[in-house]
């Protein structure tokens, strides 16, 4: 989840730095495979279609129920202090609000070197690369420290102390919003603007360049304290920001939760339709808000990685969109440093001039989302016709497409690890000197990167194993939702058949990708 852009200049970091030759994610050298990558490939999706055999043979319950176990922590003394602590969100909380205003200064008043400013480091690698991980590994951090929803909410304080309110111009609908939230855009808003992020994070040049990304970041933060404002909070986040929806998809793989027993949302603007049909209300962080502090209805729960993707809630076509984007994102994130991509953008060059390789990576950007889709519903005109569905195609596609978000977590395992571990020790000698200007605050200017903290075997081994885990976690998703769907277990497994054809394919697909930049043989 980076720009092949940050990846350069992380690259020109290790070689400055390091005084070392470097390859694409910063490794030193290539890794000769002890066999043909072909066999990889064949073995990695025999792999795949084994787990689709073993859960077949295990996981044979359609009675529509589902139920994990989970652990509330908020319920252990010590720890429950801590997690529901105000103090301690606070903190957090400032902290991320003055990180966000040290990206904006040395964006803009820094040096224009990428190398020398505390910005591109920090916004392409450490926040958006290190949250996307933390999402899926840990939960919806960025739900509780994202500093735009901090300075709204303090902003809102600040203007209700100063007889500011502009409660006679809201609507009565909960979540303060000053216009009701159009039922027809669902997640429209997130959805162009992560595609948006996408062409600037893989098309343009400029995207490095501190001052630019510093305007950037300005213009986002008008963009997301305006939809805050006119719709209310947690609307906008949920339906407004790219970037709180991602990390939002992303943390239903991960392994907390947090839960407001027994529901209790007829208030809530997010429309919980569990919540007020009785049910617990999971995820809605504008409920969790709502309960208080305190309030014995909170729960902070640990439970089984993935469970989340598997909720039979409403996926509108908006946010199956996004999905499907997110997951051909990262995957033309790393299409772009195969040879192959090269040759096509040297097609653009000769045929465009100097603007033909970013008309090329444009159309890239467009048109890989597109085709996407189209494998996808093809697939699921398959899943449709062997399972005895009648629901419509469009039902299909949104009923199973969060089977692919583990797909597309693991890509992000594979292909950004490195990136990471290694380009991402630039943090560390910008923290003592984030403006460049030959500072040395904390006495860390000099660290030098070293670029063997990985070795390009290990990430190899990593890449297939993450590869090889997420298609079967995603194989283990899509077999429960076709449970909870089909009339019988027979049809549930026949209609999961051009699914696992689909996790096979694109099982080699991600494992050729990934190994075209680090390895041979």
């Amino acid at each position: 989840m980076t720009t092949k852009i940050a990846a350069a200049a992380g690259v020109a970091a290790v070689a400055v730095l390091a005084g070392a030759p470097v390859y694409s994610h910063a490794f030193g050298q290539r890794y000769d495979l002890p066999i043909p990558l072909s066999y990889f490939m064949a073995g990695a999706a025999a792999a795949v279609a084994l787990s689709f055999v073993v859960i077949g043979l295990f996981l044979k319950s359609n009675d529509g129920a589902y139920g994990y176990p989970r652990f509330n922590l908020l319920g252990m003394p010590l720890l429950g202090r801590i997690l529901s602590s105000r103090m301690a969100l606070s903190l957090a909380r400032i902290a991320s609000a003055l990180l966000l205003l040290l990206v904006i200064a040395t964006s803009l008043f820094g040096s224009d070197n990428a190398l020398e400013n505390f910005s591109p480091t920090f916004v392409w690698i450490i926040w958006w690369v290190g949250m996307g991980y933390i999402s899926a590994l840990l939960g919806n951090l960025w739900m509780l420290i994202n500093p735009w929803k901090a300075l709204f909410e303090w902003g809102e304080w600040l203007a209700g102390r100063a007889g500011l309110s502009l409660d006679r111009f809201r609507t009565n609908r909960a979540g303060g919003a000053l216009w009701a939230y159009p039922a027809g855009w669902d997640a429209m808003p997130a959805l162009l603007g992560f595609l948006a992020f996408v062409w600037l994070e893989n098309v343009y040049p400029g995207s490095i360049v501190p001052r630019y990304l510093g305007a950037l970041t300005v213009v986002y933060s008008l963009y997301t304290f305006g939809g805050m404002l006119v719709f209310g909070k947690h609307v906008w986040l949920r339906y407004g920001d790219p970037f709180a929806a991602l990390f939002g998809l992303f943390a239903r793989f991960s392994p907390t939760e947090v839960r407001v027993v027994g529901g209790g949302c007829d208030e809530c603007e997010l429309d919980c339709a569990a919540g007020r049909s009785g049910d617990d209300c999971v995820d809605c962080y504008a409920c969790f808000e709502r309960a208080g502090q305190g309030s014995g209805a909170r729960e902070f729960n640990l439970r089984p990685w993935a469970v989340g993707l598997a909720s039979a809630g409403r996926v509108s076509w908006q946010s199956c969109a996004f999905v499907i984007l997110a997951l051909a994102a990262v995957t033309f994130d790393g299409l772009q440093e195969t040879a192959n991509w090269v040759r096509v953008q040297a097609v653009g060059l000769r045929t465009l001039g100097v603007g033909g390789v970013s008309v090329v990576d444009t159309l890239g950007v467009v048109v890989m989302p597109t085709l996407f889709l189209g494998i996808y519903l093809l697939f699921c005109v398959g899943i449709r016709a062997l399972s005895g569905e009648r629901a419509s195609l469009p039902e299909v596609a949104r009923a199973y497409v969060l089977s692919l978000v583990p797909i597309a977590l693991a890509y992000n395992m594979a292909h950004f690890l490195s990136l990471l571990l290694v380009q991402g020790q630039l943090i560390i000698p910008l923290a003592s000197d984030p403006f460049g200007f030959g500072w040395d605050i904390f006495g860390a200017a000099g660290y030098r990167i070293d670029p063997t903290v990985i070795s390009t075997k290990f990430a190899w081994i990593v890449s297939v194993g993450a590869i090889v885990a997420g298609h079967i976690v995603s194989v283990y998703i899509a077999h429960i939702i076709a449970a909870r769907r089909a009339a019988s277990h027979a049809l549930a497994l026949r209609g999961q058949y051009p699914m696992l054809a689909l996790m096979v394919f694109y099982t080699a697909v991600s494992l050729w990708i990934i190994a075209q930049p680090i390895v041979s043989g």
